[in-house]
C-alpha cells in the first residue's frame, strides 16, 4: 500500500474511532449522571474547530528553535479528578524546509497535570457550534442542548507516537486553551510538544485552535407521575 494512501486509511480510523468513543463518553454521562467531579473534552485542531474560513485553524502546529515543524490533530476526554485520559489523533513532523520526516498516529497514556483557567461561557458563540452540523431529534443533538461549556486551561498529557516507518516513541503533549483567567505566560493557544527519547523541544505556538469543553452531569430528575387518589373504604 502507498504511504500516502496508508496514512489516508490511519485518519479515518482514527477519526471514527474519536467520533464514537466521544459519543460515547457523553453519552454515559447523561445516562448515569453520577460523577461528581469535572470532566473535560478537548479539541485540538480537530472538528468543528476547523472553519474553511480559517485556514490556520487546522491543523496545530508547534516549532523548534532550529525551524522543524510539528503538526497535530485530536481529540479526548479527561478526568483531572482520577487522572484518566482518552484520545488519539494523527501527526507529522517536518523540516524547516517543509520535507516530511514522519508521519503517523498518537494515542494518549497518561494526563499529566491539568491548570484550569475557568470556565468562559461566552467563546462558543463566536465559534461554530457542534450542533450546528446536526440532525433535529438525533442523540447527540439532544445531548449537546444539556450544556457544554467551553473553559481554559492548560492540560499536558503523555502520549505515545506510532509513526507510519520507524519505532514508535513516547512525548510530552501541552494543549492550552487560552480562555478565562489565563496566565501572562500562556496568552497564546495552541500545543508544545517534547520528545521524550531525545529531548527536543517544539516549544513555539504558530498555529491552530484548541477547545476544551465540560459536559453539565447533572440531569435534573423526571417529574413524578400525579397519585391517583384512592377512595376510603
Amino acid at each position: 500500500m502507498p504511504r500516502h494512501s496508508a496514512h489516508r486509511t490511519f485518519q479515518i480510523l482514527i477519526h471514527s474511532s474519536l467520533a464514537l468513543a466521544l459519543g460515547l463518553t457523553f453519552a454515559a454521562r447523561v445516562i448515569s449522571a453520577q460523577e461528581p467531579s469535572r470532566n473535560y473534552t478537548f479539541l485540538v485542531a480537530s472538528g468543528f474547530l476547523c472553519d474553511p474560513d480559517h485556514a490556520d485553524a487546522c491543523p496545530a502546529i508547534a516549532k523548534t528553535a532550529s525551524g522543524d515543524t510539528f503538526e497535530l490533530s485530536g481529540a479526548g476526554t479527561f478526568s483531572p479528578h482520577d487522572k484518566s485520559v482518552m484520545a488519539a489523533g494523527t501527526f507529522t513532523r517536518k523540516s524547516p524546509a517543509g520535507v516530511v520526516i514522519e508521519t503517523g498516529v498518537w494515542l494518549a497514556s497518561a494526563l499529566v497535570s491539568f491548570d484550569s483557567y475557568g470556565l468562559a461561557p461566552e467563546a462558543l458563540r463566536s465559534a461554530n457550534p457542534p450542533w450546528k452540523y446536526m440532525h433535529e431529534g438525533s442523540v447527540m443533538r439532544t445531548l449537546m442542548h444539556l450544556g457544554p461549556t467551553a473553559a481554559g486551561g492548560l492540560a499536558v498529557v503523555r502520549i505515545r507516537l506510532f509513526p507510519l516507518a520507524g519505532a514508535p516513541q513516547n512525548a510530552l503533549l501541552q494543549v492550552n486553551c487560552a480562555l478565562g483567567d489565563v496566565p501572562r505566560e500562556r496568552q497564546v493557544e495552541g500545543i508544545r510538544l517534547t520528545l521524550e527519547r531525545n529531548g527536543v523541544e517544539f516549544s513555539e505556538e504558530v498555529s491552530g485552535r484548541v477547545m476544551l469543553l465540560v459536559m453539565r452531569t447533572e440531569v435534573g430528575a423526571p417529574a413524578k407521575a400525579p397519585q391517583r387518589e384512592v377512595a376510603p373504604d
